[in-house]
């Protein structure tokens, strides 16, 4: 009888804002940093710290049969500025240890992201697929997921038998998407040879405009799903992380065929083409700030209309955001605008005070006295302390659903109209867990301002369609009017940053 496959478990997971500041050890450790007996422990757990594809990778492997896996490391950060080298050369030690001390291995897994910066390394992700290449040998299948925000190299490519991008945003099919990686494997390990090709475009599509229920970037990797056959695996249409300021900038198309190279390639290039044709498609629709401010006061005093959500897509933490700018609570508080939740603020001392002065006292909230970023403007306001959180939840629903969120040391204070939901580690707002952890009802509320991108419209849908959810324009890490970055890294000319240009699919 065969042995069970013996299959490593590993990944590096940030999202690098070029523009942010630099990502330490202390972020993957709060979010997960763990080796060997650790990380196989967080995924024996009910609700792990580990990402969805891992989660679904092994989920899919125990169903098919008998296998053993290999956790080796899995160090994940919320998204930030580039992550230290010198913490990244240590990650890298780690993983190169524990394959070594794993060996022989029939696979390798890896939970990626695909955006990683180093602040001495532009492509950490290709040098941890070029680590494990160079451990485990040509002929054992190493495959990885991907954020669709992945700015993918061709080192990448060349050091994997198969990229699997995530295909929603928001990210709501990681489970399925290690579950597609570990079919793949067993695929290979059943004698099917894979080849892949990339083609990358000049065009950094501004985050607001990469939904995947509808526009265009649905319409494009709705029809890469359309190709998938008996010669074509997978289809992987990554849009790239446009806040990365790096040289791997530009939405690329990654197509693994069963075999033949050239029918990756023929695919790839007609994908780009037609990603090429739509790109004037991508342009970001956003309210401005006295706009919402007028809707949330309107709201506030006519409980007859519905209820609002407003998004601040320009300080979104899971983009690299800080969290804690206070453009909107400034103008909502000055109007006068009232059962309004705000989630989540990130401002460790402001918690701290909370938690100190305890459950009903009166104070003044001082926001970003510290101000660590120039829209870390500062903020004060009369306050009340109305409840101490637990410092973590486990996600409801969306992209956080059955996974553990760590906030820190937490507090719901109240400022005028508006409860406000204060952390001490940064997380975007995508589960409705963020506010139901102090007993509110967003169904109640008469506005919800949330601190993220996108990836709140996977948690907060039960409530909120897409006609009532409005981004404001303010300033931000992670704005999407992208001609306010000061770009220093990436390729040009690219689109939208540079309109008058042409660029042509390559003829061979």
């Amino acid at each position: 009888m065969p042995q069970p496959k013996r299959i490593a478990l590993m990944g590096f997971s940030l999202e690098a804002n070029g523009f942010a500041p630099v990502t330490v050890k202390a972020d993957f450790v709060n979010q997960i940093y763990l080796a060997g007996d650790e990380l196989a422990a967080d995924l024996a757990k009910p609700a792990p710290r580990a990402p969805g594809t891992m989660i679904g990778f092994m989920r899919a492997m125990t169903t098919a049969g008998p296998w053993t896996p290999v956790p080796i490391v899995m160090a994940g950060s919320p998204p930030g500025g580039p992550v230290e080298q010198a913490f990244f050369q240590e990650i890298l030690d780690a993983m190169e240890r524990g394959l070594k001390a794993a060996l022989p291995l029939d696979g390798v897994f890896l939970a990626e992201h695909g955006a990683g910066t180093a602040t001495g390394d532009h492509d950490p992700d290709g040098t941890v697929f070029a680590l494990v290449r160079s451990i485990v040998g040509p002929k054992v299948p190493v495959i990885s997921t991907l954020d669709l925000h992945a700015n993918v190299s061709q080192r990448m490519v060349d050091n994997t038998d198969a990229l699997i991008a995530f295909i929603t945003n928001p990210h709501v099919d990681m489970i399925e998407r290690g579950a597609e990686a570990a079919a793949l494997m067993l695929e290979m390990f059943a004698g099917t040879r894979l080849a892949a090709d990339m083609l990358r475009m000049p065009m950094i599509p501004p985050s607001v405009t990469m939904g995947t229920a509808s526009g265009p970037y649905a319409d494009l990797i709705n029809y890469g799903q359309t190709k998938l056959s008996r010669d074509i695996a997978n289809v992987s249409v990554c849009a790239g992380f446009s806040l990365g300021d790096t040289p791997l900038n530009g939405m690329t198309v990654t197509v693994t065929a069963r075999g033949d190279k050239a029918k990756a390639t023929a695919l790839a290039r007609d994908i780009a083409g037609r990603a090429w044709a739509d790109r004037k498609r991508y342009v970001p629709k956003m309210v401005s700030l006295e706009e919402a401010t007028a809707m949330a006061l309107a709201c506030s005093r006519d409980p007859s209309k519905p209820s609002v959500l407003f998004a601040d897509p320009a300080d979104n933490p899971g983009g690299g955001g800080r969290g804690n700018t206070t453009y909107i609570l400034d103008a909502f508080h000055k109007a006068g605008v009232t059962g309004c939740l705000l989630g989540m603020m990130v401002d460790p001392p402001l918690v701290e005070d909370a938690i100190k002065l305890g459950v009903g006292a009166k104070f003044i909230a001082r926001f970003n006295r510290d101000r660590p970023h120039e829209f870390s403007l500062p903020f004060t306001a009369d306050a009340r302390v109305i409840a101490i959180g637990k410092g973590s939840y486990v996600g409801r629903r969306g992209v956080h659903q059955g996974r553990t969120t760590n906030l820190g040391a937490t507090a719901l204070i109240e400022v005028g109209g508006i409860k406000i939901v204060v952390i001490s580690l940064r997380q975007q707002c995508a589960d409705p867990m963020a506010f139901e952890q102090f007993g509110l009802a967003i169904a109640a509320a008469r506005s919800v301002i949330v601190k993220s991108r996108g990836h709140f419209r996977a948690g907060f849908d039960e409530v909120f369609t897409n006609d009532r959810i409005h981004e404001v324009d303010v300033p931000g890490l992670t704005t999407p009017r992208l001609e306010r970055l000061a770009y220093k890294r990436a390729p040009r000319p690219i689109f939208p940053l540079d309109k008058d240009f042409e660029w042509q699919v390559p003829a061979d």
